[in-house]
């Protein structure tokens, strides 16, 4: 028996039916021509700063649901439709927009028409507002109009070093889950007005790679020059801090000449260092813990410990109704545990730089037969890793059907990987691509657009009873209220509150 296989053995069926898990979808909201809508964050929906399952990401355009945390991945899914269904109702009854399915925007306007999102007069929601501000100034508004499925997964009792484990592996082998899932292998036009890129054209308004996978986690999507300087370790809870801490306090050139504020006295970001806020911080996998109000996210985590980990990695499935479905989420909960179970040796800053390298080639060119990655110092293929990995799943799928009593789900879902993973042309990126030139004429704007409706009309065709309305209906006007009295509490002037929570002190455990 191999090492992975006694690790399993040792962690109790308890534990692993214990598992934990949430999802947080952002989706851009979309005028019928497949334009971006500019109107308000719908009223119908509550206060984005205080709804606990409907708020905005980047832009006021830009819509996050989130659901709870779950034992079961079917109900994760189930309660993220219900609250699709809810959005989709508000939405029809305010007009004629519809969420948009793909990751890679629609059509854009100029970049500094992309409204920012906004969350009313309190200090707290001013700073998620300058915060975008920033994020503007600092790599564009467009790249921000991008959306994902954030996976939140915890399993009981792992330690500190077993997260940090598991994310080293995860970023050895997050290739795998962008040429399974990865579903944006084309974009508008509009999205890379006067940037450099490799994209080859399909139509004259479609770009595309012949065998991308995720455009979204490639060189066009949450990439920076100025993060890419930084090499942020792994190994440990204290050295990520460490790591972290220096570039959320060290002033960096380029954004001294932002400056805090614009002559006329606007913000235009919170800070001037590498990294406004912790959030800033771009990765396939995030540690994270829970945090109490006003506290800062790495004072939290060197306090408490890592409570969860953050897969950002996941691109929305245009042809998936929630974006994701249970038998994706079935697969993440197994390749998580097969990173936690394998060995993981400490990364070194040549191999955080050779996992970069892996992600771009992998976005751009993940079904191209023959590619090769960088492995141990060598280039080994791509697929054959891939088989290793996928091999190694099938025992963890049988112990967690198992332990959950779920049947053959778990199995199920990795057999479904493994057939995709050998016919590439039955991946979500390759049908995007079939679909385009097949039905759309090469247009992405026209794929796009005709998904968003077709999910709009599966969404609202939906058994809606009135106690699912009216639950949400009164989680919007409480949150309505809350925000009101989060405004009403403030008493200390923006400038005070901001120097206050960015103080290097209250990042410190």
């Amino acid at each position: 028996m191999n090492r992975l296989q006694q690790r399993l053995q040792d962690i109790a069926p308890a534990r692993l039916a214990a598992i934990k898990r949430g999802i947080e979808k952002e989706s851009l909201r979309a005028q019928p021509d497949g334009a971006l809508a500019l109107t308000p964050h719908p009223a119908g929906l509550g206060s984005a700063l205080t709804n606990p399952h409907i708020t905005t990401d980047f832009s006021e355009s830009q819509l996050e649901l989130v659901t709870g945390v779950h034992q079961d991945a079917q109900a994760a899914i189930d309660e993220l439709t219900r609250i699709h269904q809810f959005t989709y109702h508000v939405m029809a009854e305010a007009g004629d927009e519809m969420m948009w399915v793909s990751s890679m925007p629609c059509g854009l306007p100029t970049d500094e028409t992309i409204p920012l999102g906004r969350y009313g007069s309190s200090n707290v929601g001013r700073a998620k507002s300058v915060y975008r501000m920033g994020l503007g100034h600092r790599y564009g508004r467009r790249m921000q109009t991008i959306s994902g499925i954030h996976y939140n997964w915890s399993l009981p009792g792992l330690s500190n070093d077993e997260y940090f484990a598991l994310i080293r592996n995860f970023r050895r082998q997050s290739f795998v889950l962008l040429v399974l899932f990865g579903a944006s292998p084309a974009v508008c036009a509009s999205f890379v007005e006067g940037r450099q890129h490799e994209l080859q054209p399909l139509t004259e308004r479609t770009l595309h790679m012949p065998h991308g996978t995720s455009l979204r986690m490639g060189r066009l999507g949450y990439q920076s020059d100025a993060q890419a300087s930084l090499s942020v370790s792994y190994n440990s809870l204290e050295g990520y801090g460490a790591s972290l801490q220096e570039a959320l306090t060290k002033p960096y050139p380029a954004y001294e000449a932002v400056g805090i504020r614009n002559p006329g006295g606007d913000y235009n970001q919170l800070a001037t260092t590498l990294l406004q806020i912790e959030n800033e911080f771009y990765g396939t996998i995030r540690p994270k813990r829970v945090i109490f109000p006003g506290e800062r996210p790495l004072h939290a985590l060197r306090e408490r410990g890592v409570e969860y980990v953050e897969v950002r990695c996941m691109d929305l499935d245009p042809f998936l109704p929630a974006g994701i479905d249970a038998a994706t989420a079935r697969f993440l909960d197994v390749f998580l545990m097969h990173c936690l179970l394998q060995d993981s040796p400490n990364d070194t800053p040549d191999e955080i730089a050779a996992l970069a390298r892996n992600q771009h080639r992998t976005a751009a060119r993940g079904r191209e037969p023959g590619l090769t990655l960088e492995r141990g110092g060598r280039e080994v293929k791509l697929a054959d890793w891939g088989d290793e990995v996928l091999a190694e799943c099938g025992p963890i799928a049988q112990a967690l059907d198992a332990a959950t009593g779920a049947g053959s789900d778990y199995r199920e879902a990795v057999a479904a990987a493994v057939t995709a993973w050998s016919q590439p042309d039955s991946l979500p990126s390759a049908r995007v691509l079939q679909a385009l030139r097949q039905e759309h004429d090469g247009s992405f704007i026209g794929f796009a657009r005709a998904q968003s409706l077709r999910t709009q009309r599966a969404m609202l065709a939906l058994p809606y009873p009135p106690e699912m309305a009216a639950h949400f209906r009164a989680l919007a006007e409480q949150s309505v209220e809350e925000q009101k009295a989060i405004e009403a509490a403030d008493t200390m002037p923006f400038e005070i509150y901001r120097q206050a929570y960015l103080a290097p002190r209250r990042l410190i455990a």
